[in-house]
């Protein structure tokens, strides 16, 4: 899945950029609010869970990962925080999933819509391209930890799926076998630098440099919009190219 692979390569430089600056906490936030609508305790709401390895990773204060709860589950200060998922198409007719959290829906819909046309695409409708998507657990991995071991222990717990990136080991699961694995990880003393459920194409589709140039400008450029947590295509990308936006 070099698509996936050149993506997520890049999220993870972004990442630990966007941790620096401490920009991640943003999204972070919005994450454990939405989650903890579903019930402020981790033990019976594993959204909640997730986003709280996530605020623990990129070293939020306590007090601003329990402000974040309060506020979802009803308990603080309330907001109106939803989700919103755009579908669209980017050039070359890729599909472009767009997962948001906002407190203004028309600001969102306005700049995703804007981020569409200013690099050739078009806001979709809704279940435009959503069924091009499947959701699994994936799970990065340093490369410092063993290849041969990794793989003993992903054929051992019953993953899905293990692949070597570029800055990274991969390991993908089945939805409902995602807290396993990552329960077994720890139970092992296996630090991950990121567990999370996402979203992948099933079919890929090839683009020659100049269309994936296109592409992962405009992924780049949704990315970062504040309301954005997530893009997903099923564009697979030609390696070598550079992000100008």
């Amino acid at each position: 899945m070099a698509g996936h692979s050149k993506w997520a390569n890049i999220k993870h430089r972004k990442a630990r950029q966007d941790a620096s600056r401490g920009k991640v906490w943003t999204k972070v936030i919005r994450e454990i609010t939405v989650a903890a609508k579903g019930g402020p305790d981790p033990n019976d709401n594993p959204r909640l869970r997730l986003a709280l390895e996530k605020a623990n990773s990129a070293n939020m204060p306590k007090d601003t990962i329990k402000r974040a709860i309060e506020k979802g589950s009803g308990t603080g200060e309330t907001g109106a925080l939803e989700e919103i998922i755009f579908e669209g198409y980017g050039p070359g007719g890729v599909a472009i999933l767009v997962e948001t959290m906002t407190d203004n829906r028309n600001r969102t819909v306005s700049e995703v819509r804007h981020a569409f046309s200013k690099f050739g695409g078009n806001l979709g409708t809704d279940g435009s391209v959503a069924y091009l998507f499947n959701k699994l657990g994936v799970i990065h991995l340093s490369k410092d930890y063993s290849e041969d071991e990794l793989v003993e222990l992903v054929i051992e717990i019953g993953a899905e799926d293990f692949t070597e990136e570029e800055d990274f080991f991969e390991i993908t699961t089945h939805t409902n076998e995602f807290n396993r694995v990552v329960d077994t990880l720890k139970e092992k003393n296996i630090e991950y630098i990121n567990a999370e459920m996402s979203l992948r194409a099933e079919t890929l589709i090839n683009l020659d440099s100049e269309t994936s140039e296109k592409v992962l400008n405009i992924m780049e450029f949704m990315d970062d919009l504040d309301d954005v947590q997530e893009v997903h295509t099923n564009a697979e990308l030609q390696e070598n190219i550079e992000v100008k936006n």
